[in-house]
């Protein structure tokens, strides 16, 4: 047994320590060599049937002293995790369009995130809605880099990882929680949970939670907000071995949007990382593109899930998760299309399904097999608006091809088990995608501009199939030492389609002189794929833990630029995606905790990451030098360090993030520096001064030095110079946070 009393932040930053006793839990660990007093950060995690920690969670405790960003956006929390590099052009949390992760390199938009395991994601940019939840409502964050269980219910695949959110479900005793956040730009953030406890003998349990926040933009005109959110959790003991979960989840939030910037705005003598969209309309339509008010965007978006779980003996269950999503958007963005223009960007997107599982336990070997089912409805359009003196007049439809009804299948099983200090566990999913048909139209003429029925732009239905296997294995050296190893192939299933309908829709006339259809240019889509191998080893020992991982990736299939020569644009031929491209990355993540005191602990985690393209890209014809080049925003070098020192009711947390170069181009011509920015809070909590109640106060500082950088690329992996998108990060920001917790 741990000999010394275990202050709440050493145990805090213990990053995927290992539960040597091999006790079967989904989110916790029980150590027998150190007994553990305190809330910690993080841990270790698996999922259910499983017996080797494959990914680390984030626990409340440490989505909370993550301070604003982490409160309402899912990157800003597991950003505190090596080889994850989030990206925001607002340091409060509240920016939905523009914000960005990478896990070893790869994209966000490529990974799955969950609720319970229920996959929640929309399409136009395609991928996870990471900004829907307050996280003050959420018990932990299950992050699985590598390898993902077969048992997380995928949206549009893997290859970027897989999250698992999982609620604070109502507990047993009533409770209340009230914070008050406040910052600059008028930054303001109320939240508000209560819980009933149990109500009666059959111990129904209900949890209700509200916030608002808003703020105005730090750069520029416009408002990010108001944003409400409403979250409703029961939990309803049907019987002794039969219990229901219900979760509701309501966001309704409006924003003014960050201008995008050229690279040529934000590098070399003339950046402007304050430039931001007009205030005043012009009259000019090339200028008033940039009017603030004509760049905006409006986010509905409801989830509804339930956990029906039967237990007819201890080592046996089976549980129904039907889910129901709705997305409603409409973002409002000014282009240089046709002299300048406004588009509008609509989301209409209605998802349901339904996760079925039956776990069982023989002879030592735990056993699940489940089936994933979803049903999707997905209408993703762009309506075209022409600006004029007096605003915007309607000139019809950009996109209508996008349309129809989709369909996920897929069956999964999993094993697991021991042998003496040996743990093992094997599962297999299949993922089938069946994609719709969808019919092509293009817009009239004046007055009415109505739609105009256009063969060329049909897509035909179309399944991809894919088998994911995943393997792990866990080998305990000594009490304090083991080596880990896990396998699993990811995938994410075709994307992007409203960048080629645009580009085919712009070159029609020449595309239709070729020959050449849409449905032609959507044959060459399909599913791209990876290989992900982790190798790591975890020492534990009195006062200094270090956690090595070394992590191989092989990528197939990317989407990337192919010339057509069969149709030409000012003499060179045109450019589209296709899945033909190849990546391999590796590298190695490293946690270090050293223990100095009961009062102060130490924290190192840097990461090293190559992820680079295997061949020469082409575009217009041309090959360009891009092998062996890393891949598009993808740092070498990200560390966080930093230390937590407690005295009293005080803790003071300042923290240094090192984010390396990256580039916005494939061939590596627009080079964004590397920064490094510092991070400070100090807390107060006590309940000294109300018996029984928690206080609680903060002061948050985040880009302490007030530094100048690039804090988001939004660019394609095979980016070309002058086509990637930049977002400045925020400057020194302050803001200041009251609680209360009955």
């Amino acid at each position: 047994m741990y000999s010394r009393r275990s202050s709440p932040v050493q145990a805090a930053l213990v990053i995927q320590c290992l539960a040597w006793s091999g006790a079967y839990a989904q989110e916790t660990i029980t150590l027998e060599t150190i007994e553990v007093g305190a809330e910690r950060i993080l841990t270790p995690t698996k999922q259910a049937e499983e017996t080797v920690y494959t990914g680390a969670a984030l626990t409340t405790r440490g989505i909370e002293i993550q301070g604003a960003k982490a409160a309402m956006q899912v990157w800003g929390a597991i950003d505190l995790l090596p080889g994850v590099s989030a990206e925001q052009p607002d340091s409060r949390g509240l920016g939905v369009e523009q914000s960005s992760v990478r896990l070893r390199g790869v994209r966000s938009s490529l990974g799955t995130l969950t609720v319970e395991g229920v996959p929640n994601y929309g399409g136009n940019p395609i991928g996870p809605r990471d900004s829907l939840y307050d996280l003050d409502n959420m018990e932990s964050i299950s992050v699985y880099k590598g390898a993902a269980p077969a048992d997380i219910g995928t949206g549009v695949g893997t290859r970027g990882g897989a999250i698992v959110l999982h609620p604070k479900w109502p507990g047993e005793e009533a409770g209340a929680a009230l914070s008050q956040r406040l910052g600059g730009d008028d930054f303001t953030r109320t939240h508000a949970r209560l819980e009933s406890g149990r109500l009666n003998a059959s111990g129904t349990r209900i949890a209700g939670a509200a916030s608002y926040s808003e703020a105005d933009k730090w750069r520029g005109p416009g408002d990010l907000g108001p944003r409400i959110n409403a979250n409703l959790a029961l939990v309803q003991p049907v019987s002794e071995d039969l219990e229901l979960k219900l979760w509701l989840n309501h966001n309704d939030q409006e924003q003014h949007l960050y201008r995008a910037l050229t690279y040529a705005q934000v590098a070399g003598a003339d950046a402007d990382l304050d430039l931001d969209f007009n205030a005043r309309r012009t009259g000019n339509a090339a200028d008033d593109i940039h009017y603030y008010d004509y760049n905006r965007g409006a986010y509905l978006n409801t989830d509804l899930l339930s956990v029906l779980t039967y237990r007819p003996s201890s080592d046996t269950r089976f549980t129904l998760k039907p889910y129901y999503a709705n997305e409603d958007a409409k973002i409002l963005q000014g282009t240089t299309a046709s002299g300048g223009r406004v588009q509008e960007r609509n989301r209409d997107i209605e998802r349901w399904g339904l996760i079925a599982e039956a776990g069982t336990e023989f002879q030592g070997i735990s056993a699940l097999l489940g089936y994933h089912y979803e049903h999707t409805d997905m209408e993703i359009t762009s309506e075209n608006y022409a600006i004029t003196r007096t605003g915007l007049s309607y000139r019809g439809y950009g996109v209508l091809a996008t349309t129809g009804t989709t369909h996920i299948h897929s069956p999964y099983a999993k094993l697991a088990g021991r042998l003496g200090v040996l743990n093992w566990q094997a599962g297999l999913k299949y993922f089938q995608f069946q994609d719709a048909a969808s019919e092509g139209y293009t817009t009239g003429g004046a007055p009415d501009y109505a739609l105009v029925r256009a063969s060329d732009l049909d897509r035909e239905a179309r399944s991809h199939d894919i088998w994911l296997p995943s393997l792990g294995l866990s080998y305990d050296l000594t009490p304090e030492t083991q080596l880990y190893a896990s396998y699993g192939r990811g995938f994410i299933r075709p994307y992007s389609y409203m960048p080629i309908i645009n580009t085919y829709s712009s070159n029609r006339a020449r595309f239709q002189a070729a020959g050449v259809t849409l449905n032609e240019l959507f044959a060459g889509y399909d599913m791209e794929e990876s290989d992900t191998l982790d190798l790591g080893l975890r020492f534990r020992g009195e006062r200094f833990e270090i956690m090595p991982t070394l992590f191989f990736g092989q990528y197939r299939n990317l989407l990337t630029s192919v010339s057509d020569s069969r149709v030409l644009v000012n003499g060179k031929p045109v450019s589209y995606q296709q899945n033909i491209g190849e990546a391999t990355g590796y590298g190695l993540e490293l946690a270090i905790n050293a223990y100095v005191s009961d009062a102060l602990t130490l924290y190192l985690n840097p990461t090293y990451t190559r992820l680079t393209y295997d061949t020469d890209l082409t575009y217009q014809g041309t090959t360009l030098d891009t092998k062996g080049k890393q891949v598009v925003d993808t740092p070498e070098w990200m560390a966080r360090a930093g230390l937590i020192y407690r005295f009293g009711d005080f803790e003071l947390r300042p923290v240094l993030r090192y984010l390396g170069e990256r580039y916005g181009d494939s061939r590596h011509a627009e080079s964004i520096d590397a920064v490094l920015l510092a991070d400070l809070t100090l807390s107060y909590s006590t309940e000294r001064l109300w018996p029984g109640r928690t206080l609680k106060a903060s002061l948050e500082l985040t880009n302490l030095f007030d530094e100048d950088y690039v804090a988001v690329i939004n660019a394609s992996d095979d980016s070309q110079g002058g086509s990637a998108s930049y977002y400045p990060g925020a400057p020194f920001t302050a803001m200041l946070t009251l609680g209360i917790e009955l």
